[in-house]
Formats: C-alpha cells, structure tokens, sequence
C-alpha cells in the first residue's frame, strides 16, 4: 500500500478512477496536461490536421493516466460509504 503521503491523486468516492489532486504536484502535473492540450490545439487545429491532433491527443491522456497511476490510489470501484 502506498503512504498517504506519496499520493497525488486520490480515489475517488463514487465510480473508478481519480478526483481532483490532493498535493500541489499533482495540480502542476493537471496544469500542465491542460497547456498540452491547449498547445496541441493552436499548433495541430483538429479541422486542418485531425489524425495528428486525436494521435497526440490520445498520447497526452495516457501520459496523464500513467501518472495517476504511478503517483494515485490504487484504482477500483468505489460506492461511497455504502457496501456494494
């Protein structure tokens, strides 16, 4: 098990996957998922260059991913309080 202290990114309470950054390198690594995409944007506009916008695109969320990964929860099915 990870120590608390180590994680970026907790779990979420409802649903799989991970909520909004609980350390400050965690909002420095969304940051800078957000300036990719707005860079992928200008410099390979989805109308004029679409196959090179969706590859780098799908590349940058798997970055992201992979980060949540590495530095995240482990990622499972959550229900909240309740017991599923």
């Amino acid at each position: 098990m990870k120590d608390d202290r180590d994680i970026w990114f907790p779990s979420k309470t409802y649903g799989w996957g991970w909520g909004p950054p609980r350390k400050w390198q965690g909002w420095v690594v969304l940051a800078i998922f957000v300036f990719a995409i707005a860079g992928i944007a200008m410099r390979f506009p989805p109308d004029a260059r679409p196959l090179e916008f969706f590859a780098l695109l799908v590349l940058a969320c798997a970055v992201l991913t992979l980060v949540c990964w590495w530095k995240g929860e482990p990622p499972r099915w959550r229900w909240g309080n309740r017991k599923p």
